[in-house]
Formats: structure tokens, sequence, C-alpha cells
């Protein structure tokens, strides 16, 4: 292949790109996803999305590879969704149906492991072989390269990052266990604990700025050096996010974790009190192999260039 076309499928929009053998953008593009309409009306979408790419910048169907990231479990040798809940999708044969309809090889993977290969690939963790990627956003999800390669477990449905648990007995999460890294560290975990503080705290300096109701995963960084009551939140937050990366680290030991998702945008006033926090659960300490703590650096084009990544010969 001359070409590799990338697909992020999102909950409300897909995004597209073409690459040459470099890794350049030669075009992007979005389309509204449309899943509600089911998964062969999503396919045709993709379809025209695609070829109107290819138009765009000129290149023939036959030179091309496409990679597609999807929100759910999948089963990347099959190319089958098992199951999405964001697309209400269930064991539809995702690769088949956009063969039969472009004619070209596709592959697929879970959005979150496309992400991490994007980041890998071109991002944040491009001069490294072993790298995590963890997404601090609605929820918590990544992907886990090792030696390079990506890592998906059994049947592929392994790497949910979001789903170890870092307080036993803990909040509910959304999967229905307790204490998961999701229910503490995503974005919304962030915001609820915020809203909780504020409403717990009616003379914190947060309430000049922001209402429960406003208030979202920038307020008590906003007012870290201000206010007690952001500061005990931001603190809380990093404890709980330095726990789940530890493990990670301690685990894997790779020699990087990237952090994205909306929260990722803190940058240094994250990264760095959490690269203390890891430095002093890393088994074994720094001196030997130690693991940095960055901001993922590709920011919402990670999935599509990850995806396009999925069918690149390294």
């Amino acid at each position: 292949m001359k070409y590799y076309v990338g697909i992020d499928i999102g909950g409300m929009t897909i995004k597209g790109i073409v690459l040459d053998p470099e890794g350049k953008a030669l075009c992007e593009d979005v389309a509204v996803t449309g899943s509600e309409r089911g998964g062969d009306a999503m396919c045709d979408v993709i379809a025209e999305l695609v070829n109107n790419m290819l138009s765009k910048c000129g290149v023939k169907k036959k030179d091309i590879a496409i990679g597609v990231g999807c929100p759910g479990v999948i089963d990347s040798k099959n190319g089958v969704l098992v199951f999405s809940g964001n697309l209400n999708l269930r064991d539809y044969p995702l690769a088949a149906r956009l063969h039969e309809r472009l004619d070209v090889p596709v592959s697929i993977t879970n959005d979150a492991n496309a992400a991490a290969l994007g980041e890998a690939k071109f991002g944040a963790g491009k001069n490294y072989k072993n790298r995590i990627l963890v997404t601090l956003g609605t929820g918590v999800g990544g992907g886990i390269i090792i030696d390079g390669k990506l890592f998906e477990g059994y049947k592929s449905a392994g790497a949910e990052i979001g789903h170890m648990v870092i307080e036993r007995h803990g909040d509910v999460c959304t999967c229905g266990r307790r204490g998961c890294f999701e229910a503490y560290c995503s974005a919304t975990a962030l915001v609820r604990r915020t809203r909780r503080q504020m409403e717990d705290n009616p003379r914190s300096a947060m309430w000049t700025k922001y209402t429960s109701e406003t208030a979202n995963g920038k307020t008590a960084f906003d007012f870290y050096h201000d206010d007690i009551d952001a500061k005990e939140v931001v603190d809380w937050y990093i404890k709980y996010l330095a726990c789940g990366l530890a493990n990670l680290a301690n685990i894997f030991r790779p020699e990087i974790i990237m952090l994205g998702g909306g929260v990722s945008e803190q940058g240094d006033n994250l990264t760095v009190p959490v690269q203390t926090y890891v430095d002093k659960e890393l088994f074994g300490g720094t001196s030997y192999a130690p693991v940095k703590i960055v901001k993922a650096s590709l920011g919402s084009k990670a999935g599509a260039y990850g995806a396009a990544a999925l069918v690149m010969k390294d």
C-alpha cells in the first residue's frame, strides 16, 4: 500500500485522515456518525467520507489500506465489533461491511488502542518502544504498547485500564464494580468531586466564578493556589491518579506514560506532581528504569492517526 487511511469513530462524529508513507497528513475530514440508523448506515457514512478524502487529495483507492478505531469491545482478529454501548451495536462485522463498500483491506481495533498507537508512532511516544497512553475524559481509557506492539489481551478484550480497582469498596463505577480507576480519575469524577466540595463549602472562592452546575474539570485547578477547598480537590485527584499510574508502571514498566483527554490540558500542573508521587511508588526506585509521565501531544487527532498506523508497516 502507498497510502493509509485512518478512521476514528466517535459517538457523534467520525474523523478521517489520509497519510502518505512517511506519515504526512494529506487530507482530513469529519462526518456525522449516524449509528442510530444502524451499522450499515454508519458504514455508508464512512465509505462516503473515505471517497471524499481520496478525491480531495488525488489518491486512488487501489493504493490504500484502512484502519478503524471504534469504541467498545472489538474482535480485531476477525474484524467484528462485539459490543459498543456508544454506538448501540452488537456482533457487527464492521471490517467486512466496509470491505464490501470500498474493496480495500480494512483492520479495526478499539478506539483507545488506536489513540495509543497514534501517540506511539507520531506523538509523544514516538522515540520509545514501551509506552502507555491513559486518557482522562468522560471515562478512563488508554492503550498499552509493549516492545513496539499493541497489547490487546485475550480475544482483544484486555487493556481496560480504567477498570482496575484503586480503592476497595470505593465509589461505584459505570461498569458496576466499586473503586475503579475510572470512578476516581475520569474528568467526570473530578467534576463530581469539585461540585461536592463547593456544595459542602459555600465560602469557597470557587463560587466567585462557578456555580455547582457550571463547575468543570478546570475549576479546582484554576483556584488551586487561592483556595483551600480547590487545593483539597486537586490533591485528592492527583493522589488517586498517581496510584493508578504507579500500578501500571510497576506491572508493565513502560519507558513513558502519556496522559491524554481533557484533564491532561492542565499540563505541568498535573504531570509534575503526579511524577513525584509515581517516582516514590515505583518498584525498585527510579535509578535503573525510570518511567516518564508526560502530556500526550496529538489531542483529538490521536485516534485517526493511530487507526492509520494500524495498517502501516513498521
